[in-house]
């Protein structure tokens, strides 16, 4: 299936991880020319030698989500390079794993502006030539916690929750621009985070990855985590032409694990 997106720009964040890495190939596959940001420089430099592989046309840009101050000059690279931005992927690490009380209100602010701000800032500034254009995507990558709040992940959980509230009000502000604003919500993917969240949780119980694991997976209808390609296949397309009249939206891509309609 075409999905319409061949020379199209597109923009991931936190692209040198598990998922942005397969959302930013996914992407290249289908034609696109894919800018890579990441902080890790070295994650950056493989994730863009993929996409490159893969013969697509690629630009890495080294970048800390929490300095909001180079959100200009990033985007500025972008389109002097390639032109103003069509796609937008939204997707930031997450916090480390925190009970809802007790937390540090610097603990607070920092995750709140490389996870919140960030994407909020971003967006504002790539909004501009989408209108001028009058297509444009934005999907942000938030976590299944934004529907059921996940145990010892309070700081994730709501913080990713504002963003449920943005995306929404965002799509019905730039709808009649031709641009459609949607959410992706992972369950259970197998990346880096994934490991060290369950190797957490195993620390903090006392018990062994793969008891932890195995009970995890036992929850998931599917029977197993997901695999990034997956969750990628689902970004692309809310990312394409083919998805044109869905905007406003959550799409999970969690193997059944999320219990409630």
């Amino acid at each position: 299936m075409d999905l319409g997106i061949r020379n199209r720009i597109a923009l991931v964040t936190g692209a040198g991880g598990g998922l942005g890495g397969a959302i930013a190939l996914a992407l290249a596959n289908e034609g696109a020319k894919v800018v890579v940001a990441d902080i890790n420089p070295a994650a950056l430099e493989a994730v863009a030698n993929r996409v490159r592989e893969a013969g697509a046309e690629v630009m890495s840009l080294e970048w800390d989500l929490s300095d909001l101050g180079v959100i200009d000059a990033r985007i500025d690279a972008i389109e002097q390079r390639f032109g103003t931005v069509d796609i937008l992927v939204n997707n930031t690490g997450g916090p480390p794993p925190t009970p809802a009380s007790g937390q540090p209100a610097d603990l607070w602010e920092r995750h709140f502006r490389s996870m919140v701000l960030s994407v909020i800032g971003i967006t504002d500034r790539v909004l501009p030539g989408m209108k001028e254009k009058h297509w444009g995507r934005v999907v942000t990558s938030a976590s299944s916690g934004v529907v059921a709040p996940i145990a010892g992940l309070a700081v994730s959980n709501a913080l990713r929750m504002s963003l449920v509230g943005w995306s929404k009000t965002l799509a019905r502000e730039v709808g009649r621009d031709g641009i459609t604003a949607n959410l992706v919500v992972p369950g259970r993917i197998g990346t880096d985070r994934i490991r060290f969240l369950d190797e957490s949780k195993a620390k903090r119980e006392g018990r062994t990855v793969e008891e932890v694991s195995t009970e995890s997976t036992g929850s998931i209808p599917l029977g197993r985590y997901g695999r990034p390609e997956e969750y990628a296949q689902a970004v692309a397309f809310l990312a394409s032409e083919a998805a044109s009249y869905v905007t406003g939206s959550i799409m999970r891509v969690d193997g059944g694990l999320i219990a409630s309609v």
